[in-house]
């Protein structure tokens, strides 16, 4: 069954101004919106009769291509934001003629607000009545915008509904807009109260009443600044902050029981947002899958620049974060020290495990961050695990890239500089591609050695099988030597043997395998092959402590 749908009309009246205008109604403003829909860029531009589709990621010219698919599927309005004022003459231009609405949305406005608002006023107000009040309507349970239209009707007032740090969470709506005082009007638009307006607050001792006390509290109108007559509440657990809840005066004096019904609605609010918190390890695991497949490379980066309001054009990096043994990041102590330390760094950090490791994104960083500022991030963490964990960790930076786009290419020379680091020959806790460039190159021709074993010099691999079957250390003498330069002594000295031991086993390598090391190209495939780890070269090593030759 169709549900009939709210005209687009009284949809535009609930949101109003603050957050989006209407360019084009080809149809009219009575179309009835049903839905909401969310069409990201990376998909096929498609909707349902009567959508409301909000064209994220797509600003001004760039969302001319939803606008035909769109009406085609009988939707009612697309939403979209604008770059310049020269944009909204092209987009009207091509709405009308393809007969659907076009609401311009604030720049400012957060796409999931938008989202989150329009659903709720889409879905009504429509309750039961409560018990006890003839007439008012009960709020939904899990819906803080309709507490918030409860909450006015009770009060006759303007409500909104923050968290600790004055975000907006929800807000009543307003059929007058000459109603609204600057300190309201801001911070729906901005989705958090303006820090002149939040100062003043603070300095009246509001806030400090609001943290501990679970009376309501009045602010006197300051017209000087704006400010119409409000009455506020904290919302609390316990003696644990939530939020508030701020009803501002209107044109009407605001109802004899306002206060009262304040109190009733916090204690509402403390359910929800109690319930809420509890709900958000579900919005934590969706952002760890978004990001991990981003990471991985499965999924695309709209996804997640969606879902956490992300630049997808701003610089980001990585950085690869493993453990001296296999099992240590897998601690949640460890991987919460990781995200601490980051987030307090970085905002918008994001943290993923992934098998062994811990892979942390920086999104959004500031055009020309230096890398030396990144690298004491990481040693800020790697220093941390050691002292107050006991842990050893080894931190890898990956390429600044210019996008969330080019992220699977920054976790990728990140592993590689773990993958270096982790086969030793790297005295590093953190590095970045510049640090080890050459560390890494060799590694990774060792690897392609280890995978590919037609591409081995048999000989060599005869001389490390001697070496098994009779307890000697020749190749181990020869690659010494080779890194020593053919320096003898400095090769013994690093294998804590004489020097005429050295030259023997080098001598009677040659001996025995046939290679001439005095061949630039015998030695350059003898210094890599050599350095493949020992249970590649055959099972059951010998002991390395012997140190006379065979």
């Amino acid at each position: 069954m169709t549900t009939p749908g709210l005209p687009l009309r009284q949809l535009l009246m609930s949101l109003g101004e603050p957050l989006v205008e209407l360019q084009a109604a080809p149809q009219g403003l009575d179309v009835p919106v049903r839905d909401v829909a969310i069409l990201d860029p990376e998909d096929p531009p498609t909707a349902a009769p009567g959508e409301l589709v909000l064209a994220i990621g797509a600003r001004g010219r760039a969302a001319l291509p939803a606008l035909r698919p769109t009406v085609r599927a009988g939707a009612a309005a697309v939403a979209v934001k604008l770059d310049g004022p020269g944009q909204a003459d092209a987009l009207r231009e091509a709405a009308t003629e393809a007969g659907v609405a076009l609401l311009s949305v604030r720049r400012e406005t957060r796409w999931e607000h938008l989202d989150s608002l329009a659903r709720a006023i889409i879905a009504g107000p429509d309750a039961p009545a409560a018990p006890g009040a003839p007439g008012a309507p009960e709020p939904n349970a899990g819906d803080l915008f309709s507490l918030a239209q409860t909450v006015a009707v009770l009060t006759n007032g303007i409500v909104s509904i923050e968290d600790t740090s004055s975000r907006v969470l929800a807000y009543s709506r307003s059929s007058d807009s000459d109603e609204v005082d600057d300190l309201r009007r801001l911070s729906i638009l901005g989705w958090q109260g303006p820090e002149p307006y939040l100062s003043k607050l603070r300095e009246w001792g509001i806030f400090q009443h609001l943290r501990s006390s679970d009376a309501p509290i009045a602010v006197e109108p300051h017209p000087e600044l704006g400010l119409r007559r409000r009455l506020a509440v904290g919302i609390r657990a316990g003696a644990q902050p939530l939020g508030t809840i701020w009803v501002q005066e209107g044109a009407q004096p605001l109802a004899p029981l306002a206060e009262q019904a304040l109190v009733g609605a916090a204690r509402v609010a403390a359910a929800q947002l109690v319930r809420r918190r509890r709900e958000l390890s579900a919005d934590v695991r969706l952002t760890r899958t978004l990001l991990t497949g981003l990471l991985e490379g499965s999924t695309g980066p709209q996804s997640l620049a969606t879902h956490l309001g992300l630049d997808l054009r701003r610089p980001a990096t990585v950085l690869a974060y493993a453990a001296h043994t296999t099992d240590a990041l897998h601690r949640s102590d460890v991987t919460g020290l990781i995200s601490v330390h980051t987030a307090a760094r970085h905002r918008t950090a994001l943290l993923a495990p992934i098998e062994s490791r811990v892979y942390v994104l920086l999104p959004e960083l500031p055009a020309g961050l230096p890398m030396t500022t990144v690298r004491d991030w990481a040693t800020e963490v790697v220093t941390a695990a050691r002292e107050h964990l006991g842990v050893p960790l080894r931190a890898a930076i990956g390429s600044t890239v210019d996008g969330l786009a080019q992220v699977p290419d920054s976790r990728a020379q990140a592993d590689r500089i773990l993958d270096a680091m982790g086969r030793g020959g790297v005295d590093l806790d953190v590095a970045a591609l510049i640090d080890v460039q050459a560390e890494v190159l060799v590694s990774e021709m060792v690897a392609l050695l280890q995978e590919r074993t037609g591409l081995r010099d048999p000989r060599l691999t005869a001389l490390t099988e001697y070496d098994r079957r009779h307890g000697t250390r020749l190749a181990e003498s020869v690659l010494a030597w080779l890194d020593a330069l053919g320096e003898v002594r400095v090769a013994a000295d690093a294998l804590h043997i004489h020097p005429n031991t050295l030259r023997y086993r080098v001598r009677r390598a040659e001996q025995l395998t046939g290679i001439d090391l005095a061949q630039p190209q015998q030695r350059l495939l003898a210094m890599l092959q050599l350095r493949l780890p020992a249970d590649e070269w055959s099972a059951g090593s010998p002991s390395r402590s012997e140190g006379h030759a065979p």
